[in-house]
């Protein structure tokens, strides 16, 4: 089939939409942290960084809800197979709704389990299980979520993902405001305004999938669905981006008890610039979301000149974005932390390691861009493995590093990182372009790709 040549314009119109829709997401723990920081007590930031940090093990472990379907529903529509389309997102919302309702019922274990992994001082762990006892019961409809927004990210609708994580964020920002800063309420202000979000968001979802489906003019087709090859291709796709997810919320979960085991100002400081790190994370990750949906498309339809220019394009606006970004960190973080908090030590401390989050931007850019192009090739066993070498590289460098170092030390080990996991993905290109592409010819013509 004539598949059509790429232009930044193509990258932009889902990169731009995807930008905005994420950066509410780490505005979200920002306005979080700013909201409880009002109040002057270290230890309130630390129970939010905690908590969240414990739902990023619950929640980001489930991942590839949002991962395999955008990657398999691309391929899908760059093919032109509009059923399996269909039946990729149906396939994902099975799974989603069973996943979420098992987390509610082992949540018990699940909260043993994390608290024992996260050791924080007293005062920090009782806001920190506050805030799991109620959000634990926003599961369903944030793993529904995740399947919603992959599919719609697929079909390169980055519009609806946007009006989707508005909807999301800014109810969750306005009702914690309001039952922090109005009711009088802490850390359970905080937790109770993000499971209404969730459910707002999850019938908001819903209802545009209910009139992308009429659009399309298809009915459930069971057969499709349950098709075994189809199955058993989802459920092999969603484990192994289920470890690498895994993997990668483990090391940020370390860095955060490591950081609880300094004191509670270090724990502080690190929350504040983990918060920025994320912002700058969700920036850069709305080009790797432009590669997963043009490289998907280009691998339905196997077309390696659409690969390569989806590559391209995309790496060489992430790269100038995380220029931005390190300039923004460099000139204005020091503003921004005393935005953050009002409590001194905890000023003093963030910004003695700015210099990490300056540099973070453009180390990480190109780890962030190879997941997107991986999860839009569905090559993710490859993924599972390249994080696999990545996380034992940084522990062997916390090993190294934080004994003479400190803080210092444990910033350094991020970096090790994500440097180890562009390394070890780039390696991996020529042997995915061998694989999918290695018995045809590419297609190219001269017309332009539609805006």
């Amino acid at each position: 089939m004539s598949y059509p040549s790429l232009r930044h314009r193509d990258v932009l119109l889902i990169a731009v939409p995807i930008i905005l829709s994420n950066i509410s997401t780490p505005l979200l723990g920002i306005v979080d942290t700013a909201v409880l920081g009002q109040l002057g007590e270290a230890h309130l930031i630390g129970s939010i960084a905690v908590g969240a940090i414990l739902f990023s093990m619950i929640f980001w472990g489930f991942g590839f809800l949002r991962m395999g379907t955008s990657g398999l529903t691309a391929q899908a529509d760059g093919a032109g197979d509009n059923r399996e389309v269909l039946a990729t997102f149906y396939r994902a919302l099975i799974i989603a709704s069973g996943l979420g309702i098992l987390v509610i019922f082992l949540q018990s274990g699940i909260a043993r389990l994390s608290f024992y992994v996260l050791d924080a001082s007293v005062e920090v762990e009782q806001g920190a299980r506050l805030y799991f006892d109620i959000r634990i019961w926003s599961a369903p409809a944030a793993l529904v979520n995740y399947t919603i927004l992959g599919w719609l990210v697929g079909l390169g609708r980055a519009g609806a993902a946007l009006f989707l994580q508005v909807i999301l964020n800014g109810s969750n920002a306005v009702l914690d405001a309001m039952f922090v800063l109005v009711f009088g309420m802490e850390v359970e202000g905080v937790a109770i305004g993000t499971v209404i979000a969730e459910y707002i968001a999850l019938f908001a979802g819903l209802f545009l999938i209910y009139l992308e489906v009429k659009r399309r003019g298809s009915k459930v087709d069971w057969p499709t669905i349950w098709n075994a090859n189809a199955m058993r291709r989802i459920f092999t796709i969603n484990f192994n981006i289920m470890i690498r997810t895994l993997c990668l919320i483990f090391a940020f979960s370390f860095f955060t008890a490591q950081s609880a085991k300094m004191d509670d100002i270090v724990l502080a400081a690190n929350a504040i610039l983990i918060n920025f790190l994320q912002f700058s994370a969700h920036f850069l990750d709305g080009f790797a979301h432009a590669a997963q949906t043009l490289v998907g498309r280009a691998i339905g339809a196997i077309n390696i000149s659409g690969f390569r220019q989806a590559k391209a394009l995309s790496f060489l606006w992430a790269f100038a974005t995380a220029i931005v970004l390190s300039a923004m960190f460099l000139f204005g973080g020091s503003f921004l932390v005393s935005f953050m908090t009002v409590n001194e030590a905890v000023r003093d401390v963030s910004n003695n390691y700015m210099i990490w989050l300056i540099i973070a931007p453009l180390v990480g850019v190109g780890a962030y861009q190879y997941d997107g192009i991986f999860v839009g090739a569905t090559r993710t066993e490859d993924m599972r493995n390249m994080m696999i070498l990545s996380l034992i590289a940084y522990l062997a460098a916390w090993f190294v590093l934080t004994p003479g170092f400190g803080n210092h030390g444990l910033w350094g080990s991020i970096m090790v990182f994500f440097f180890a996991r562009t390394i070890a993905l780039h390696m991996r290109i020529p042997a995915l372009e061998r694989d999918i592409f290695g018995g045809h010819k590419s297609e190219t013509n001269n017309e332009s790709a539609s805006p």
